[in-house]
């Protein structure tokens, strides 16, 4: 796993380029460019809280468009992530064709180049905060440790999604509808004293919906998560990486013939 990651510094140039390129090539002919870094989340944020607060109705929440918007953001980041990163290989032909180039960085690329936009967020959730009167916490100095989770975890599986889309194209539509899915099984729209009891288990041994929990509670609760929950996601995301990694080397070579 050092290894991973020492090589992937030494090619930091050539990741900070892809990312670079994958920005600009978003956003190419876009009039608002950038902005729809902020737009997206914000569009998406109203159509909920339209939803879910007006028609679904859920009132034990104070300040539900800022709570939606503090589970949306990490969301959106783990989505476009999962969904860019698992065909990134198959998107990159032509390059991994080229035999010295590091396939294992376009993934990470797609993770990067999604976190960015999700960092980019992150402002909004805060002016939407001041706006309401709600304190900021000293816990907000966990958030890096929260996002480091997210980011080791998507890296494993977008590492080994990645190398199994070339073999089997079907894994990239498997994984849109399975996201389909685990954003239901998130405290995303709906908070988590809403789940019944017998049903709480689906939240305290799911990473995703524990992750979610941890950004709610340092950015808006003010609460230190718990001993278990950072052992849990950071046990579970160093699991996630080595196997992604493990997956990935032993499929790579096959790439070139393939693609």
């Amino acid at each position: 796993m050092l290894a991973f990651f020492s090589e992937a510094y030494r090619y930091r140039g050539l990741v900070a380029a892809l990312v670079t390129r994958h920005l600009a090539a978003r956003y190419r002919g876009s009039v608002l460019g950038f902005l729809w870094s902020f737009l997206n989340p914000l569009c998406l944020m109203l159509v909920y809280t339209l939803v879910f607060r007006y028609y679904v109705r859920f009132d034990s929440v104070d300040n539900y468009t800022i709570f939606l918007f503090c589970g949306l953001l990490p969301w959106i980041w783990l989505s476009s992530g999962l969904i860019e990163g698992t065909s990134s290989i198959v998107a990159s032909g032509s390059l991994i064709t080229k035999s010295l180039f590091p396939a294992h960085l376009l993934p990470i690329v797609s993770v990067l180049t999604a976190m960015i936009h999700f960092v980019l967020s992150l402002p909004l959730l805060f002016l939407f905060m001041l706006i309401a009167g709600l304190p900021f916490h000293l816990t907000l100095f966990l958030l890096p440790l929260v996002v480091l989770a997210q980011f080791l975890i998507l890296c494993g599986l977008c590492l080994a999604l990645s190398a199994l889309n070339v073999y089997f194209r079907d894994v990239q539509h498997v994984v849109a509808n399975v996201l389909n899915l685990l954003f239901f099984l998130c405290p995303i729209i709906y908070p988590l004293t809403s789940v019944p009891d017998r049903f709480q288990f689906t939240m305290v041994y799911n990473p995703f919906a524990v992750l979610t929990t941890m950004y709610q509670q340092v950015v808006l609760e003010g609460v230190f998560p718990s001993l278990f929950g950072i052992a849990f996601v950071f046990l579970f995301s160093l699991v996630v990486l080595s196997v992604g990694i493990a997956i990935f080397d032993r499929h790579r070579e096959g790439f070139a013939e393939l693609l």
